[in-house]
């Protein structure tokens, strides 16, 4: 059965051809532009090609000479059917055929056979060359002012990013100016500096401490991924120990583990740990990939967090029992605001920074983050399959330089 591979962007004519050659015996492969056809006839080579010559992207012509370039389809005849076109210049450029449309469904199917049996239609090495040359001419101007375009493009999207990179910095600040005093009149109503509170007051007043909480975290993420991609945040380097700071995000994260009845076993070392580098911000960055272990792992589950040495590098393990990540998310989920249930119905809460702030965070300080999944890590005698995530940072961390806005 002769295989037929048709280019055609109108979806009412790849009816019309596939109707008359599927009944004369043909098995017909569609495709609606010139890519997707390029595509298509490198991985599966067919018989013969049917190209539209005014089809979106690469046209026919184009098409043709791609064809022809690729050694394994130098010898498949290639049919020119369109409405709009020049048959010299279809010749020209490598077609053996040109049919013009409305084609004649009587003798359609014979005529694509005759080509398949060897049937070419030529054209004189003059005009062959004379039209190739304008052909040329016409594919240069076609690529200049698809690379003007492309150029245009690119610089709104420069012009876009930077927009929205000064968007969300100027609403994380606006956003974060009255923060402080709600959660200074909040604690102070909280601690009872302004009167007895009753048991009622109490408990709607701890309801709002977590609330404002949860809030005030949310913007100061806002303005580290912000700072991160203008280059503006500051880190202020110190001397500082990597054991107290893992301890520290294991203290602060009891509540949350309690909270899911999730077990956190841990493996890091009694003595210190000296470091250079700002372990303030190593403990956000740590926080936000313990807090997406926790999040990730069922109730009842586990969450492993191991630290060592390797060389000039201190290396933190946070792995867990839960799902894991597929395999094609691995890379995505470490960019900014990137979710793999971005829905509105999703499971999981977050605006999807986090993971992106640490690696930023890691970076800076002189090491990395990957993930791994499925994971395969042993810790305090517990085996973790579900997603490890090695963040490192460096013994002596570089000086950061600032680059503006």
């Amino acid at each position: 059965m002769p295989r037929v591979l048709h280019i055609e962007d109108d979806p009412v004519n790849r009816l019309l051809v596939r109707k008359i050659l599927s009944g004369a015996g043909f098995e017909v492969v569609d495709a609606p532009d010139g890519l997707e056809g390029l595509r298509i006839a490198r991985a599966d080579r067919p018989d013969i090609v049917l190209v539209d010559l005014n089809i979106p992207g690469l046209d026919g012509y184009e098409v043709t000479l791609r064809l022809r370039g690729e050694k394994s389809l130098r010898d498949v005849p290639i049919v020119a059917i369109t409405a709009e076109g020049d048959r010299q210049t279809s010749l020209a450029v490598g077609c053996d055929g040109f049919i013009q449309k409305p084609i004649d469904v009587r003798s359609f199917a014979s005529t694509m056979m005759g080509f398949l049996q060897g049937k070419r239609e030529k054209v004189s090495p003059v005009e062959s060359d004379e039209h190739l040359r304008a052909q040329s001419q016409r594919i240069v101007a076609r690529l200049e002012a698809k690379v003007a375009e492309l150029s245009d493009a690119n610089m709104r999207l420069r012009e876009a990013e930077r927009a929205r990179t000064a968007f969300y910095r100027n609403v994380s600040h606006e956003l974060a100016t009255p923060m402080t005093p709600i959660v200074g009149y909040v604690r102070l109503l909280a601690d009872e500096e302004l009167g007895a509170l009753n048991p009622s007051q109490k408990k709607a007043l701890r309801a709002m401490d977590e609330c404002v909480a949860r809030l005030r975290a949310l913007i100061d993420n806002l303005l580290d991924v912000t700072g991160l991609e203008a280059g503006t945040l500051r880190f202020v380097h110190v001397d500082y120990d990597v054991a107290t700071v893992v301890r520290r995000v294991m203290r602060n994260a009891e509540p949350r583990l309690q909270e899911r009845t999730i077990k956190l076993v841990a493996e890091v070392p009694e003595q210190r740990m000296p470091a250079w580098g700002d372990g303030e911000r190593l403990v956000r960055a740590l926080a936000h990939v313990v807090d997406n272990a926790v999040k990730f792992t069922p109730p009842g589950g586990v969450v492993g967090v191991r630290l060592e040495r390797r060389g000039s590098q201190y290396v933190v393990c946070i792995a867990d029992t839960g799902p894991g990540i597929p395999r094609e998310m691995l890379q995505r989920v470490l960019e900014p605001f990137y979710q793999g249930d971005g829905s509105p119905t999703r499971l999981h809460g977050g605006t999807g920074i986090g993971l992106a702030i640490a690696r930023r965070v890691a970076e800076a300080l002189g090491g990395s983050l990957h993930l791994v999944s499925p994971a395969n890590e042993r810790i305090a005698g517990i085996t973790f399959r579900g997603s490890a995530c090695y963040l490192s940072v460096a013994e002596r961390a570089p000086a950061v330089q600032e680059r503006p806005v």
